[in-house]
C-alpha cells in the first residue's frame, strides 16, 4: 500500500467520522456515511497481510513512548507510532500546535481517547441500523 492511498483513505476516514458525528445512532440519513466507513474497513483487512492483525488501541498506546522535551513539554515521535496510527492521528491532528521534534504527548493521549469514543459511537450506529435492517 502506498503512502498516497493510506493518506487519502484515512483523511476520508477523518472526514466521514466528524460528518458521522452530526447524526444520531438509527437516524436514516447516517447511511451513506456508515457504508463508507464500511467500505473502508474493508479496504483495511484487504491490506492487511493474514498474519498481521490490527494492533488493538491498547497495544497502540504502549507502543509509542513519551519523552520529556527540553523545553519543558512532553512529546511523542512520530516514528514510534504504526502505521495506520501514524496517519489517523496526523489526519485528526493538521493545524494542532508541535514541537519540531514532535508532536505533545497530551494531544497523543486525546486523539486516542477521542478515537476510542468516536469507534463506540460508530458501533451504536451500526448497531442501530443493523436492528432496523431486522424489523
Amino acid at each position: 500500500m502506498t503512502c498516497d492511498f493510506l493518506r487519502e483513505r484515512e483523511r476520508a476516514r477523518r472526514r466521514v467520522l466528524w460528518a458521522l458525528a452530526t447524526f444520531h445512532p438509527g437516524d436514516p440519513s447516517a447511511s451513506d456515511l456508515l457504508s463508507i466507513l464500511d467500505d473502508l474497513d474493508d479496504q483495511e483487512r484487504n491490506d492487511t497481510p493474514c498474519s498481521d492483525k490490527p494492533l488493538k488501541l491498547i497495544e497502540v498506546r504502549n507502543s509509542v513512548s513519551v519523552m520529556r522535551h527540553n523545553s519543558g513539554i512532553d512529546i511523542i515521535l512520530e516514528r514510534d507510532i504504526p502505521q495506520p496510527w501514524r496517519e489517523r492521528f496526523h489526519q485528526a491532528s493538521i493545524g494542532s500546535t508541535r514541537l519540531i521534534d514532535g508532536p505533545y504527548a497530551s494531544d497523543w493521549d486525546k486523539f486516542l481517547a477521542s478515537w476510542k469514543t468516536e469507534m463506540r459511537y460508530l458501533e451504536q450506529h451500526r448497531a442501530a441500523r443493523n436492528k432496523s435492517k431486522k424489523d
